[in-house]
């Protein structure tokens, strides 16, 4: 049988992604038409981004899963039509772009390496950094992305403390959880990594109450959501030096707005939103292994748990 797969994406995702996706669904196995259209009834799954224009679900009654081309599934998982079973995006490529992000971006600051490429007065300053294994971190959100940055830089001796708002087992790292989880994670952390999805619980995770919990001059970064930060009182926390630097790539509006004080705060680094990428020949073929799931009766990988939000 001939499966009918919908890719409902935009031009430009639907030119890098339409041949990876035949090659991948080929290699699986698979005999399937992959079409931009179709009639809703004939359709088997859904391959989607939320910018797509197609937002009733209701017509789809025979689609077995809608798998997303985005990590993030907030703007998608509150849509009432939507009763089909819904994967998000979980691409090794994406994760391993991440972990060189953070890795990267932790490193700089540990080392201090702003302060020899931006040495305008040719100040000789030999004073050396603290070893990794005495610059504590904390990561927020220990799901497939916050998990594998954890555990490259723990690899790299930084004592790393993960933090999740339901309990979480991760050999090799501490994790604590709940509010009296984040209070005591926050409090020893001179690096803050800030990995949760969006949903209504973790909006403004870091604000002015758990920013003061930091030890003076503590370094965020942000490569989730940009609505786990409360932008205010970030800024308040930067001017009183009570947060030492924030590297920023991802924000409440993208593009971030030419005004926003972000860009031109001496202690702020924007990154405009490239921290982590799916790639689409690996991401294909983890779009092909959930189709053979499905046809063979097996789990979707990465399924939504739709009261969780993520």
């Amino acid at each position: 049988m001939t499966l009918t797969v919908l890719f409902a994406a935009s031009d430009a995702n639907w030119a890098e992604y339409a041949e990876p996706l035949r090659a991948a669904i080929a290699a699986a196995g698979l005999t399937a038409s992959l079409t931009r259209e179709a009639a809703p009834q004939a359709v088997d799954y859904i391959i989607y981004a939320p910018t797509s224009p197609l937002q009733d679900f209701a017509p789809y009654i025979r689609c077995k899963a809608v798998l997303s081309l985005w990590a993030g599934v907030e703007r998608i998982v509150g849509n009432p039509t939507l009763t089909q079973p819904l994967c998000r995006m979980v691409d090794p490529a994406l994760t391993e772009g991440m972990v060189e992000w953070v890795v990267g971006h932790a490193l700089r600051h540990h080392l201090g390496m702003d302060r020899h490429i931006l040495n305008p007065g040719h100040v000789w300053d030999p004073s050396c950094p603290p070893l990794a294994r005495e610059r504590p971190v904390a990561m927020l959100g220990m799901g497939e992305l916050g998990t594998a940055c954890a555990r490259a830089l723990a690899a790299l001796n930084f004592p790393v403390t993960g933090w999740s708002r339901s309990p979480k087992q991760v050999d090799g790292i501490s994790c604590l959880h709940g509010d009296a989880g984040l209070d005591q994670a926050l409090s020893q952390a001179q690096i803050v990594v800030t990995l949760l999805p969006k949903t209504p619980e973790t909006e403004n995770t870091l604000n002015a109450r758990t920013l003061a919990l930091l030890p003076k001059g503590a370094v965020i970064l942000n490569p989730g959501r940009g609505a786990l930060i409360d932008d205010d009182a970030l800024l308040a926390a930067l001017d009183a030096g009570q947060v030492g630097h924030a590297t920023l790539d991802v924000f409440r509006v993208e593009p971030l707005p030419p005004d926003h004080p972000f860009w031109s705060h001496p202690r702020v680094t924007v990154t405009p939103h490239i921290a982590a990428d799916t790639r689409a020949p690996s991401a294909s073929r983890v779009i092909a292994e959930n189709i053979r799931r499905g046809e063979a009766g097996e789990p979707f990988l990465n399924r939504v748990d739709r009261g969780r939000g993520y």
